[in-house]
């Protein structure tokens, strides 16, 4: 089956963070991405969720390439959520740890993350 409809989390990989801490960060984006587009644009949601909710997580070189990629989802209205850390562990407080796009259709997702290699 090939799924119509997926979320993509940008992480950066100029970040140290153990893998249960990314692995946070990436579920907070998910979170808030799913909470907004249900919110926003419900038909994306459920299509998204009744697929099985799928994601992928991809990688950049840092947090100037967020804001690129958050302009584009904007254009296309596809809901997205950078990430900041509270600082209680890790990294400093107000830290931009990843990026969450979608869900919405895959065909729009790519024209935003379609180029960027998985994590």
């Amino acid at each position: 089956m090939e799924f119509e409809y997926k979320m993509v989390i940008v992480t950066r990989t100029n970040l140290t963070l153990s893998k249960g801490k990314l692995a946070v960060q990436v579920a907070h984006a998910a979170v808030a991405c799913a909470l907004e587009t249900k919110k926003e644009n419900s038909k994306w949601f459920n299509k998204w969720k009744n697929e099985g909710a799928k994601k992928a997580v991809v990688k950049v070189e840092s947090e100037k390439d967020f804001y690129h990629l958050k302009e584009k989802a904007d254009d296309l209205k596809i809901v997205s959520s950078i990430i900041s850390d509270a600082g209680l562990t890790e990294i400093p407080p107000g830290t931009n740890t990843v990026l969450g796009i979608g869900p919405a259709p895959s065909n729009l997702i790519d024209k935003v993350t379609g180029d960027l290699p998985l994590l």
